[in-house]
């Protein structure tokens, strides 16, 4: 088959371009699932708790990962401002993860035991009382939502046949442990969770 025959009709043309994206992507991305350090959790790491599992859909419904990304680079510039680098072991039970690239606002992958409880929940209200240059919103509805208990156990049980090892004491003590408390307390515990699985390392 010529050149000229395959580039002047369109429909061929078009066949053959997805023909060899799909090769590439596949070369690229199936020998991923078969690498330990794309598909094994990194020592230490466990699966986020009720109320962090809570307060990780609040992050994605409020739409944080617009301005903040979870993925330092390993760059000297990225890991002196925000410590030890991305790896993908860190983030084997996230369901989707929340790397990204957009940093409107700070890189929060290792955002965890930075600052105390008081301090998020004082910049969630109002940024500018702690950080006065913020151009972040504040997120005050937050203080004032509960969490619905009943729908956290479906969560964890849905999340465990993609692989997350929540027990069966886990999904059953679940509700308990976010009955009566808000999304600004779920959202404070999913970010102080973020980053600890590789402790300080640098």
């Amino acid at each position: 088959m010529s050149h000229e025959k395959v580039e002047t009709n369109a429909g061929l043309l078009a066949i053959f371009i997805i023909i060899v994206i799909s090769i590439g992507g596949l070369v690229e991305i199936v020998p991923l699932f078969f690498l330990k350090d794309t598909t094994e959790p990194v020592a230490g790491l466990k699966p986020y708790t009720a109320l962090q599992l809570e307060g990780r859909d609040v992050y994605i419904r409020e739409g944080c990962y617009v301005c903040h990304s979870q993925m330092i680079r390993p760059f000297r510039a990225e890991t002196e401002r925000y410590g030890h680098y991305s790896v993908a072991g860190e983030f084997v039970y996230d369901h989707p993860f929340q790397w990204g690239s957009k940093r409107t606002g700070p890189d929060l992958a290792r955002v965890g035991g930075r600052y105390s409880d008081e301090w998020h929940r004082v910049h969630l209200m109002n940024p500018r009382d702690v950080v006065p240059e913020s151009n972040m919103p504040g997120f005050p509805w937050l203080a004032e939502n509960t969490i619905d208990a009943s729908l956290t156990p479906r969560k964890m049980e849905v999340l465990r046949t993609l692989g997350v090892p929540y027990t069966d004491a886990d999904i059953a003590g679940a509700s308990a442990a976010v009955a009566g408390k808000t999304e600004m307390d779920a959202l404070i515990a999913y970010l102080q969770s973020l980053g600890t699985a590789l402790g300080g390392r640098r």
